[in-house]
């Protein structure tokens, strides 16, 4: 017997799924917290047309949980009298390699590493991915079909369609509030919508050669989230999250600070019986995980212009040190090197300045322009 907090049969739609699962999540979401969904099951159980649906029709009852959520999340910030800014990214996970779906793929451009955010303790970050700013759903919808054709899938017994990678398309949402003294804060909330490759027996789904290693790095990956799972139901001492890089960007969300929830997806049919109890099996244990979210802190401008400041007096000591090949050479550690320490000093001198000139460009002068902040 499992428990389970919702079960969707048959004839359940996309907007019942949407209404009742991430509709209450999105209001998270705005409140400042950071929150994951993921989609997990046997290939072919409808993993990515529950996260994505048909992208050539957004608005209309095939759209997935992804398009809903830019749509609705749009509406409720253009009703909020307060200023705002939304970020979006789209990576993928291909035989243990990131891929960078919004990036225009040049030669030569040197691999995407995965660090430890300094500014929240058992999350990661991907440095030179692609972070674009969005003023509209429309905008985000475009940017997603460019992304959705570059992943990597291929037809096999199981499916016309399979994914052979895993993605993670990232929402981050900036709001901007004024205090009864009339103070800015800045609230910060991030929304991950996972679409996991589904788990495969290559004997039944027919890969062969290279689909057969792809099969293979996916179940690796995959019996390596259930070792993690497994890890942090029974309290172990160890939490192998370094083993895959899938673990290593959910970590924040199993186990940390992140509000999860899991959509497992199984197949009706008698003959996948096994792999159906395997992915109940999985989601059950999952659900036994205890996270401890928190809302991300609300920052003054004034803070942010400091931390700014204090990140670029650390990027000064990284350069000296790449220069004078001395001391501590942070390439191997964080993934900066002397272009990335150079351009990054340049950009968050960039930023600060900007920040100095907005700060004094508000002296209560009443705007409630909806300019992205």
């Amino acid at each position: 017997t499992y428990s389970f907090d919702k079960v969707f049969g048959p004839d359940a739609d996309q907007e019942m799924v949407y209404d009742e699962v991430v509709a209450p999540i999105l209001e998270e979401v705005l409140m400042g917290y950071n929150c994951t969904i993921f989609a997990y099951g046997q290939t072919g159980t409808g993993k990515t047309y529950t996260m994505e649906g048909d992208l050539d029709t957004c608005q209309g009852k095939h759209a997935g949980i992804i398009p809903r959520t830019l749509y609705r999340l749009f509406d409720k910030l253009e009703k909020e009298d307060s200023e705002y800014s939304v970020r979006v990214s789209f990576l993928e996970i291909y035989n243990e390699e990131l891929r960078d779906l919004l990036s225009n793929d040049e030669p030569g451009a040197p691999k995407l590493k995965i660090f430890e955010d300094m500014n929240r303790r058992g999350s990661n970050e991907v440095q030179g991915m692609e972070k674009i700013l969005v003023n509209s759903a429309q905008d985000v919808i475009s940017i997603l079909q460019k992304g959705s054709h570059k992943r990597q899938t291929a037809a096999t017994k199981m499916n016309e369609a399979s994914s052979r990678s895993h993605c993670i398309f990232t929402i981050t949402v900036h709001i901007k509030e004024t205090t009864a003294d009339g103070e800015d804060l800045l609230k910060v909330g991030k929304l991950n919508l996972v679409d996991l490759a589904g788990s495969e027996n290559v004997g039944r789904s027919g890969a062969e050669k290279g689909r057969a290693k792809e099969a293979g790095m996916i179940n690796q990956s995959l019996l390596t989230l259930g070792r993690v799972i497994n890890a942090l139901v029974e309290k172990g001492l160890h939490i192998p999250y370094r083993e895959s890089k899938l673990t290593r960007l959910l970590q924040d969300s199993l186990g940390g600070k992140t509000k999860t929830c899991i959509v497992a997806a199984v197949s009706p049919a008698k003959i996948n019986i096994e792999e159906s109890l395997s992915t109940l099996d999985y989601a059950h244990r999952a659900k036994n995980i205890r996270n401890k979210p928190e809302v991300n802190q609300r920052m003054t401008k004034k803070a942010l212009i400091r931390e700014y400041e204090t990140q670029i007096e650390r990027l000064k000591l990284d350069l000296q040190a790449t220069r004078d090949k001395n001391g501590v050479y942070l390439a191997a550690e964080v993934g900066l090197h002397y272009d990335n320490c150079c351009f990054l000093f340049l950009l968050l001198s960039i930023l600060i300045l900007a920040f100095k000139l907005d700060v004094q460009g508000l002296g209560g002068n009443g705007s409630k322009s909806k300019r992205p902040y």
